[in-house]
Order: structure tokens, then sequence, then C-alpha cells
């Protein structure tokens, strides 16, 4: 089995989980056993990446049911629908086209009275997407500690816990606004736990977390002296808690993950038993400092180059990225440029890693691919790393994985794969 073959593996074995990652279906299948009789008024609100194709969705099933629609979608993941108007704006820095979406769909949950149904359909991004800041937040406060946070490697759960106590639609607060309606919000997950609180920040599921647990994740990165002054006023209380477990405003609303990196793992193992892998699943759930989890994959990959046969380590979840240097990339390009770092020399291995929304940070691909050889055709492969500069790196070898919009996001996909059973003394020897 040629390198080039087994790259060619890598990248059908991550079609398969971005197929199974596909929330259309899924959403229909849950609308569908819903008895719209029953209501005056049905209105379809949402955010995310994936949002374009949830609410091409429900257009299939309800038409002209529907009464108002309104979904925040990212610059570029919009597609014509004749019933829900999608809103293009930014993503990951939120912008004013943002702050006006999420105005309206506040506008519509409003509008909303008892008799009536709102459908939300949240995805990945949704958080970014919905910028409606609490006073005396600006947008630009907003934008502020988000790059902040961004920088200081904060995970999504932290990121979302700051946001939340930020915002007046996020953490259940789109649920009290549509209060006494019928909320049903079919959710596709992009975070490790499937938590709904966190997923888009949970803008119709009770809020656990505190204004004094967002202060605390300030602190924890040291940046809450660096925060905007009205951002420290608010996350010190000044305003009304997040609805929390037990409201009865969550006695009307359902919340269900029809999608999660679970399913799209399962999917990619499959995909790799019929190509004729030996398979194994790390996990769904992990999460670390992106060189580091790289690390332990290649070392997990030199153990299984022990075993006879081709073989397949596969794993999902969301890394973080602590920015040292001032290059560009995302943490599925920086994945991969460590894992080359480690599998430097094995003959037949492959790392590709790539984000199932189609886009990997600030740039325009969803992640890499590497294999043995990759150092050998560009040695500086650790400058580039300290630089935080894995875009590049893989620009100059043709390396980069380009999907485009893929209309869907269930967080990363990472793959170490191994043509056959092959000495790894010379690898351990070369680093």
């Amino acid at each position: 089995m040629s390198v080039s073959a087994i790259r060619r593996h890598a990248r059908s074995i991550f079609d398969a989980a971005l197929a199974a990652a596909d929330p259309s279906r899924a959403v229909e299948t849950h609308l569908r056993r819903i008895d719209f009789a029953a209501f005056r008024n049905i209105f379809v609100l949402g955010a995310g990446k994936a949002g374009a194709s949830m609410a091409k969705a429900a257009e299939r099933v309800l038409g002209r049911r529907i009464a108002a629609g309104f979904v925040n979608v990212k610059d570029g993941h919009a597609m014509k629908l004749r019933h829900i108007e999608l809103n293009e704006c930014g993503h990951p820095e939120p912008d004013a086209r943002g702050m006006a979406g999420a105005e309206r769909i506040a506008q519509i949950a409003v509008s909303a009275g008892r008799g009536d149904l709102v459908i939300c359909l949240i995805s990945g991004g949704a958080s970014a997407l919905t910028p409606l800041p609490a006073e005396p937040v600006t947008l630009e406060e907003k934008r502020a500690i988000t790059s902040l946070l961004l920088a200081a490697g904060a995970d999504i759960h932290e990121m979302n816990t700051v946001r939340k106590h930020l915002s007046r639609i996020k953490g259940g607060q789109l649920a009290k606004l549509a209060w006494p309606a019928r909320v049903e919000t079919l959710a596709l997950s992009d975070v490790v736990g499937d938590d709904l609180d966190v997923i888009g920040s949970g803008p119709t599921a009770p809020d656990s977390s505190t204004f004094a647990d967002a202060r605390g994740v300030l602190e924890r990165y040291r940046i809450w002296e660096r925060a905007p002054r009205s951002v420290r006023e608010r996350l010190s209380g000044a305003g009304d808690e997040t609805p929390k477990p037990g409201d009865a405003i969550f006695r009307r609303v359902r919340n269900r993950v029809i999608g999660s990196n679970r399913i799209a793992l399962d999917a990619a193992v499959r995909r790799a038993r019929q190509l004729g892998y030996r398979t194994q699943i790390l996990s769904s759930e992990i999460v670390g400092e992106t060189r580091d989890v790289a690390r332990m994959h290649a070392a997990l990959l030199r153990e299984a180059a022990r075993r006879p046969g081709a073989q397949c380590i596969a794993s999902g979840g969301e890394t973080t990225v602590t920015i040292r240097g001032a290059g560009l990339g995302g943490r599925n390009q920086e994945f991969v440029l460590a894992g080359a770092i480690d599998i430097a020399g094995m003959p037949d291995a492959v790392v590709f890693s790539a984000g199932t929304d189609g886009t990997d940070g600030p740039t325009d691909a969803a992640g890499a691919v590497a294999d043995g050889s990759t150092l050998s055709r560009k040695p500086d492969a650790r400058a580039f790393l300290e630089n935080n500069d894995s875009y590049h790196y893989f620009e100059a070898l043709g390396d980069l994985i380009k999907t485009g919009p893929t209309h869907t996001n269930v967080i990363d996909i990472h793959l170490m794969l191994l043509g056959a059973r092959r000495s790894i003394r010379g690898a351990r020897e070369r680093r």
C-alpha cells in the first residue's frame, strides 16, 4: 500500500464522517414526529455553521406553515430558501450583522405566544453568530473579550460561560423571551460531552453557570484586568442571572441533540474497516493542548506499528492552541504539524486532522495531512510549529485540506493511519 493511497484513504474516511454528520435527515426525522396541527403559528429561529442545511430541512417539512423564520449563518454558508431568511455574518469574530440578526431573532421570539411553536435550530458557531450584548457591554467590547479568550487558549465550555453572561439571549434567555410559546430545539453538537447548555451557549437550555464562574474564567487565564471595564462590571453581577434548572419557563421547552462527533467517528471507522484497516476509536471527547494531544496520538501509532496489518487510530474532540507566535493556522493544522514531527521517518504512516465544518481557525482550510516523509520534503517544521504557522507550512507543500462549507459541524476528526507493519527503530533514531 503506497503512502499516496493511504492519504486518499484518510480523506475517504473523513468524508464518511462528514456524510454521517449531515443534519438534514436528522432535522426532518425529528420534525415529522411533531403534531403541527396543535399550533396556531410556527416560527423557525436559529444560528450556526450548519444553520442553512438545518433550515432547508425544516422548510421541506413545514413549507408555508412557517409564519416567520430567521437564522444567522457564517459568511459563505447561505443557500436559497423560500420561507426562512438566512443572515450571513462574521465568525469567529462577531460583527454588526450578527448583532442585527440576533436582535431580529429576539423580536420573533417575543412575538410568539401561547398556542405557538418556536423551532430553534442550533449548531456550532451559534455563539459568535448571535452577539446581542447585555448592557453596559458593547459589540466592540464583546469582540475584544472574545479575542482575548481565543488567544489565551480557552476551551468552548469556558468561552461560552463568559458569553452567556454578556448576552441577552444566550444561557436560556431566548427560551425566556419566547415564553409561554412551546419551544422545540434541535441541536447539532460541536462540544465535547454534548452539553446542551454549552452548544451555541444554550439559548434555550437551563444554565448552571454563574457570573462568578464567568469571572473565574477570565481570572484563570489572567485576562481579568485586561478585559473592558464594562465586561468586568457585568461579570461582577450587574444584571439578572441566566435562567437556572428548575425554572418554570423550561416546562414548555424540549432540547434535543440530533448529531454529534461520536456519530461521525462511528461512520469513519466503518469506512476504515471497509478499506482494510484494523480500527480503534480513542475517544470523541479529546481535549487539551493540540500539540501535546498530537504527540500522544503519534506515540500510539508507533505502538500500533508493532502489530501486523494496516492500522487506523481515530478520535474526535476539540483541542486548544496557545498562541505563542505570529503565524497563521488552526488547531487541526497544528495537530498535523506536531504529529508529522513525531512520525518523521515512519514508512506508510499518515496523520490527518480536519474540522467537520470545513474551517480551521481563521483560515480557508479545514485541516491538513502529512506522512512520514513530510519533514524530508520541508525540514523546518519545528520553527513553523513554534510560530503557530502551520497554514503556511502545509500551503507550501500542497497538503492543506480544503472542503469549502460543509453545512455541518460536529467538531474535529483526527486520524492516524499505518499501511502495514514496519520497524520503528529508524524513526526513533531520526527524532
